[in-house]
């Protein structure tokens, strides 16, 4: 069992921006990060392939957020600049032990953190 471990949320004014971590416990394969806002459904936002070569982001994010990964440490970030209001949610951390492609549905992810809050409002 890999345990997920996420920090870096905070309050922050649109147009700033923000770094999410997530530590994992154990070997994982491809790694991403979804977001809920109140009332919405779980929503995928990035995933990375463990040797890092493969990306993907929905579309709201693209060219504002990075997702990089640390294979040494079990790491894995997300860079969010350009922050809108739009973009506040609770932030998970994903990751599986089985997928090898960045897939953008939650099932296809065996660990999950515990969520850290991003706001952004002025």
């Amino acid at each position: 069992q890999v345990q997920l471990v996420e920090s870096g949320g905070g309050l922050v004014q649109p147009g700033g921006s923000l770094r999410l971590s997530c530590a994992a416990s154990g070997r994982t394969l491809t790694m991403g990060w979804f977001r809920q806002a109140p009332g919405k459904e779980r929503e995928f936002v990035a995933g990375i392939t463990r040797p890092g070569i493969s990306t993907d982001y929905v579309d709201s994010v693209k060219g504002r957020f990075t997702i990089s990964r640390d294979n040494a440490k079990n790491t894995v970030a997300l860079q969010m600049n350009s922050l809108k209001p739009e973009d506040t949610a609770v932030y998970y951390c994903a990751a599986t032990a089985s997928w090898t492609t960045v897939g953008r549905h939650s099932k296809e992810y065996d660990y999950w953190g515990q969520g850290t809050q991003v706001t952004v409002s002025s």
